[in-house]
């Protein structure tokens, strides 16, 4: 078995080790590159392993983490400058120590860089005090908690200075006030320009599978607990993860409200929904609320405004599972991915910049609905078209509205619940309830922000109960006077104008789909010569079985089933228009 020992400092560019062993004042340093190691790593007393200019640590550990050692592995990541403002994160890091595996975490192993290897240790301040400094480094300790199997405000955990995060518990913490002009590895970035906040977490690597515990209808803040990127997608999909329902809920504050007093807050989740393994998901952003003393929400607020791509967690991001049923969720070496943040972002603000892998990328198709309360506050929602989506809650699919104390609120009804990502089996015929929520008398305003790879030419209506009226809102908006009440199946969203005469079937466009067992071939008929730009074939767990692009206008298209497991899948062609045609199917081959 190949083992390294690194006696003095290095210059790492892309390498590959099995395991490492760093002599004691052995360090290495690694400049924008990817360090992988496919077994442990142990650091001897006072080595360093420095992790520089996006550079990341993965490791191929399939099960507890061997990472042993006094060392530490030192990375940067940048949150929030204002000291009024939460970040959620979630440490890469814990406790130095000669025994093996993962260890708990506290801010006292956060430390504000001098040099590209140097760092200052940060003044951790008493919790009497409320605002954290950039220069020198200083954390208020005060707003340092955690959040476990909750479903109340009150439960939130003081942690302050004290190392009792476990590994995978996320915490919250603000940021600070100033500026810091140290530009330590000489690159041009500051410490702290005045916009983001750099922080150097000091530590032993964390590694292998960290499991979280959850309960049915709680909270968790957990979050990316690795020195490398999160592929949020397979975490949040694992077979093994069912307990998360498949979501996670970002906190966003809005940075305009300078204020440490809770009636003052004005914050919110915004939702992310991963949809399946290849694509870029749907996040919805927060629709900020502000909170009364006792912490229930005072009254509504703006939408954030602010889409992030959520599909790769970089180093330190928090977030929030609201778990679905009792068990564990577990974190794993095979969900880490090199995808690093773009140059000079905090991961925070902006999307990760995707840099090495060559994952083929799919935008879920799907369009938002703003609806403008009172002409003040914007409420986001996203309609999904998922082949293998049903009318009930699916898993990575439906996001649950995290601020349904709102006192005037627009959401998605599934199950009784509320839910501000719906996904759905497109069917022109198909109404989808909303459910509107009045407490004082408001207005409603309904339009189409946003149409992302969905048929062109579908028009998109909300059916209103009250008049039997049906309004075009991809193409204009609907405003409408609500008076109090909770309003479970006035409005709709359809793709008709029921009180038009349709054109009829006749005039629709043709499309076969059939699949011939005896042969073990799944035919289309195209008698129209659509321009087909992809055929996708899922099972029911929808996974891609078989994909095709570019199909082109052929009249007669073959493919073979002959190799897949007898049972139902879901077929869909696509046209460069975005109209989909999608059909279930059963292949039946003996013998499999």
């Amino acid at each position: 078995m190949k083992k390294t020992t690194l006696l003095i400092l290095m210059l790492v560019s892309t390498k590959s080790i099995s395991q490492i062993y760093f002599s004691p004042n052995a360090s290495m340093y690694v400049k924008n590159e990817v360090l992988y190691v496919q077994q442990d790593i142990n650091l001897a007393s006072s080595s360093n392993l420095y992790l520089r200019n996006n550079s990341q640590l993965l490791q191929g550990t399939s099960a507890a983490s061997l990472n042993t050692g006094l060392g530490v592995v030192s990375v940067y990541q940048e949150g929030t400058s204002d000291n009024f403002d939460y970040n959620y994160w979630c440490s890469p890091v814990g406790n130095a120590s000669a025994a093996s595996g993962n260890e708990n975490f506290g801010i006292t192993m956060l430390s504000s860089p001098t040099s590209s290897i140097a760092s200052t240790t940060a003044a951790i301040l008493p919790a009497s005090n409320s605002n954290g400094t950039s220069n020198p480094l200083a954390i208020a300790s005060k707003w340092i908690y955690k959040l476990i199997n909750a479903n109340n405000y009150s439960q939130w955990i003081f942690v302050g200075g004290a190392t009792t995060l476990a590994p995978g518990e996320g915490f919250s913490m603000k940021g600070t006030s100033g500026t810091d002009a140290t530009d330590p590895e000489g690159t041009g970035v500051t410490n702290n320009s005045g916009s983001a906040q750099r922080y150097d977490f000091r530590g032993k690597p964390n590694d292998g599978n960290i499991s979280i515990t959850l309960g049915i209808n709680n909270a968790t803040l957990t979050g990316n607990p690795y020195p490398s990127a999160l592929h949020l997608n397979a975490f949040l999909l694992d077979p093994s993860n069912t307990s998360t329902g498949g979501v996670a809920y970002f906190w966003q504050q809005d940075k305009t409200v300078n204020s440490h007093t809770l009636i003052n807050y004005k914050g919110g989740y915004g939702s992310y929904s991963p949809i399946d393994l290849v694509s870029s998901g749907i996040y919805v952003p927060a629709f900020f609320s502000s909170y009364n003393g006792d912490g229930s929400v005072n009254n509504g607020g703006a939408s954030s405004g602010i889409v992030i791509n959520r599909q790769y967690s970089p180093i330190g991001q928090g977030f929030v599972i609201s778990a679905t049923a009792s068990g564990t969720a577990t974190f794993k070496n095979s969900h880490r991915v090199l995808v690093k943040d773009g140059s000079g972002s905090s991961q925070f603000e902006k999307p990760a910049k995707k840099e090495t892998t060559e994952e083929v990328i799919e935008e879920v198709s799907h369009f938002k609905l703003n609806t403008i309360i009172d002409d003040q506050f914007t409420r986001q929602l996203a309609l999904a078209f998922v082949p293998t989506a049903t009318d009930g809650v699916d898993f990575g699919i439906d996001a649950l509205n995290m601020d349904d104390a709102l006192p005037n609120d627009i959401t998605f009804l599934l199950e009784n619940g509320s839910y501000v990502i719906q996904g759905v089996n497109f069917d022109v015929t198909k109404k989808i309830a909303l459910t509107v929520k009045v407490t004082s008398t408001a207005s409603f305003k309904f339009h189409i922000p946003e149409v992302i790879n969905f048929d062109n030419e579908q028009k998109i209506y909300i059916y209103d109960a009250l008049d039997d009226s049906y309004h075009d809102i991809k193409n204009g908006t609907y405003q409408v006077t609500v008076v109090p009440g909770i309003y479970n199946d006035r409005f709709k969203i359809t793709f008709k104008d029921g009180n038009t005469l349709s054109i009829g079937e006749n005039a629709a466009k043709k499309f076969f789909i059939i699949q011939d067992n005896n042969n073990s071939k799944l035919r289309a008929e195209n008698p129209n010569n659509l321009n087909l730009k992809s055929f996708r074939l899922y099972d029911l767990l929808g996974k891609t079985v078989l994909s095709k692009k570019d199909l082109g206008t052929d009249q007669n298209y073959t493919f073979s089933t002959s190799g897949f497991s007898s049972g139902v899948y879901i077929t869909e062609f696509l046209t460069i228009d975005n109209e989909r045609f999608i059909e279930k199917i059963i292949i039946s081959n003996s013998g499999k």
